[in-house]
């Protein structure tokens, strides 16, 4: 029987922690650290994320500026208020919810944030010092599933891990994370082969593929250890790429969905946030 990696303990640790780090921050450098949330139109599950990420903001004691542009806005106008905020000495750090509306260029308003703003670890520069093993400012997602595993003081150094996936903002990042924590990385995709084959030599697998119970339990290797990253709306709620029922019996640690890496990407931002804040002020 598996053990639940509960994302939400971890988070809140992560938190309370950070919350003595912040307040540090400013009695050392007498000044508040500062985020930036830009939502853009009437997305209603981009409205919650930026819900909860304002009141984790506020819990570690990070101050939130809110930008609430209308599902009407023009590239221009996004653009302008990016570029206002990456000049501004106060914000440490701007983060854009995605998606934008089909009319506005993400890749275009993305890369006016400056890669020390880069609250995300989106742009090129951050996965290119990821990819070089440079301090970087790594996508907070990839960032919570390694913290996850190493509270859980699960090895990695000389595993196998395998990498469902290969988007800029997890796949990819998450592979290179796991290589710099010297495991044996294989990353698979919608045209890899064998792709079953793959995932049961895998000592660690991380899902992320965006397909709802996706993975099943012939897929997995006898105590692996399962990180399921979807988040997939169905009929029946919220759930993984992994299916959860079916490998629970079978893995040696899963995370659940919900309440698994996703309370962990919000903590990492605040984390992120921070990082960049010291860095900002030479501190890191």
């Amino acid at each position: 029987m598996a053990k639940i990696i509960d994302g939400k303990i971890i988070s809140a640790e992560i938190k309370e922690q950070l919350k003595k780090k912040v307040s540090a921050f400013t009695d050392k450098f007498n000044r508040k650290i500062s985020l930036a949330v830009i939502l853009v139109g009437e997305n209603p599950a981009s409205q919650v994320y930026v819900k909860n990420k304002i009141k984790a903001a506020e819990f570690v004691g990070i101050e939130s500026l809110a930008f609430y542009l209308p599902e009407d806005s023009t590239q221009e106008q996004v653009n302008d208020l990016v570029l206002s905020l990456a000049k501004d000495e106060k914000v440490d750090g701007i983060l854009v919810q995605l998606p934008l509306p089909k009319q506005i260029n993400e890749d275009q308003v993305l890369n006016l944030i400056p890669a020390e703003k880069d609250v995300d670890g989106f742009l090129a520069e951050n996965l290119g010092n990821l990819a070089m093993g440079n301090p970087s400012t790594v996508a907070c997602t990839p960032f919570g599933v390694i913290q996850m595993l190493k509270h859980e003081n699960i090895e990695l150094c000389g595993k196998n891990a395998v990498v469902i996936g290969r988007s800029n903002i997890v796949g990819k990042p998450m592979a290179m994370l796991l290589l710099n924590e010297n495991c044996t990385v294989t990353v698979c995709h919608s045209k890899t082969s064998n792709l079953k084959e793959i995932c049961c030599n895998a000592d660690i697998l991380v899902a992320a593929i965006g397909k709802p119970l996706f993975v099943k339990e012939d897929m997995v290797k006898d105590g692996a250890v399962v990180i399921d990253v979807g988040i997939n709306r169905t009929e029946n709620g919220l759930v993984g790429d992994v299916d959860y029922k079916a490998v629970f019996d079978k893995v040696s640690y899963i995370t659940p969905v919900p309440g698994g890496v996703g309370p962990m990407t919000i903590a990492m931002l605040m984390e992120n946030t921070y990082n960049c804040a010291l860095r900002r002020q030479n501190a890191l």
